[in-house]
Order: structure tokens, then C-alpha cells, then sequence
């Protein structure tokens, strides 16, 4: 009786993955490129020589392309609902932001735009997050000065991530991570305004923009 009730369980953990795999697979936005082979981009290599100094979290070996990407997700959603502690819950979308853009560099440089770029959107999107997060815990009083010289650090790696990736996308790619950089522009501008007013210093923009 006992293995064949571990059987049943054992079959519908596993339905439960690929119900769970197909539902996140069909709610992703797809972006399908005929010719995803890397192409250099010598307008943007000028720029690739400014590093920002930043380190984004490791990505870790479960990649958006692995059918287990949709249980890592799922984890972080759950982790992300259970978090109760409101400036844990920015420095957990922007772990996230950082994650998904390292993760979106790798699909790039392994000539894999479509899921790519999917995965760059999201990342950019969590760092807005953390930015609304990031507002909303400053209105219930909490202090956010440490937290947004991080984030507005961050956001300016993001734009530099963004420019390297620029460099190997497809042509067709191109133009969607032009518009993907206005997130980290964004972020940056208002992280920059927010520390402006508390009287701090923000980090410095190497780039050529304001």
C-alpha cells in the first residue's frame, strides 16, 4: 500500500512541474529573432570601457533556459510574499533585478536572444520595484539612505550590463534593450534626487546622459 501511495505522489510532484513549467513558459512575453548569432557593435564599444564599481549577484546555474527556471521562480515569489520586513523586501527585488540581468547576459553570449531579452525585461522591471519599494518605505518612515546609494549604484551597472549586451544582441534585439536602458535611467535619476535631498552625495554618472 505504502509504495504505491509514494508512486501516486511521486506522479503528481512531477505533473505538478510540468503543469507549473508549461504555465510560466506560456506566460512569458516571446520574442523570436531569425539570426541570433553575436554581432559587435563598434558605436557602444567606446562606452563598454566604463565600469561601474558594482558587483551583480551571481546568477547561479539554474539559467531562465532550464526547464527546473520555473521552480527557481517560483521560489523567489514565495520568498518574496513571505518577506514581511519592508527594506528587506527592496534588497530582495533588487537581488533579483541583479540575478535576472547577470542571467541575461550569459543567454546573450550563448546565442540565446529570444529568452534573453525576455529575461532582461524582467530584470529591469524588479529594479523598478525595488525603486516603488524603495518610496514607499521612506513614507512610512523608514530610513532608505544606505539602500539608495545601493540602488542608485546599481541601476547605473545595470545601464553598463545593458551596453555590453547591446554589443552582442542581434540587430533585430537592438532597438527593445534601447528602450529596456530607460528603466536604469530612471532608477538612477530618482535614487540621485531622493539622496539630493536628504543631503547626502550619490554616486557619480560616468555616462553621458543626466
Amino acid at each position: 500500500m505504502l509504495p504505491r501511495i509514494l508512486l501516486v505522489f511521486s506522479a503528481s510532484i512531477f505533473a505538478f512541474i510540468v503543469l507549473l513549467t508549461s504555465i510560466f513558459r506560456t506566460a512569458s512575453v516571446k520574442y523570436e529573432f531569425p539570426n541570433s548569432e553575436r554581432r559587435i557593435n563598434p558605436q557602444t564599444l567606446e562606452k563598454d570601457s566604463i565600469q561601474v564599481d558594482y558587483i551583480l549577484a551571481y546568477q547561479g546555474k539554474v539559467l531562465p533556459d532550464s526547464i527546473l527556471w520555473p521552480l527557481k521562480a517560483l521560489r523567489d515569489k514565495v520568498w518574496l510574499f513571505l518577506t514581511t520586513d519592508e527594506l528587506r523586501r527592496a534588497e530582495l527585488l533588487l537581488l533579483f533585478a541583479d540575478k535576472r540581468l547577470a542571467s541575461s547576459k550569459v543567454l546573450f553570449e550563448k546565442g540565446k536572444a529570444d529568452i534573453g531579452l525576455t529575461t532582461l525585461t524582467k530584470s529591469e522591471k524588479y529594479l523598478e520595484k525595488a525603486l516603488n519599494q524603495e518610496k514607499e518605505n521612506q513614507k512610512k518612515g523608514i530610513d532608505t539612505q544606505n539602500f539608495l546609494q545601493r540602488l542608485a549604484k546599481a541601476s547605473l551597472k545595470h545601464y553598463q550590463v545593458l551596453q555590453e549586451i547591446l554589443d552582442i544582441a542581434p540587430e533585430a534585439a537592438r532597438p527593445k534593450i534601447i528602450e529596456t536602458q530607460n528603466y536604469a535611467k530612471k532608477v538612477y535619476q530618482e535614487a540621485r534626487n531622493s539622496i539630493f535631498d536628504k543631503g547626502g552625495i550619490p554616486p557619480e554618472n560616468p555616462f553621458d546622459w543626466n
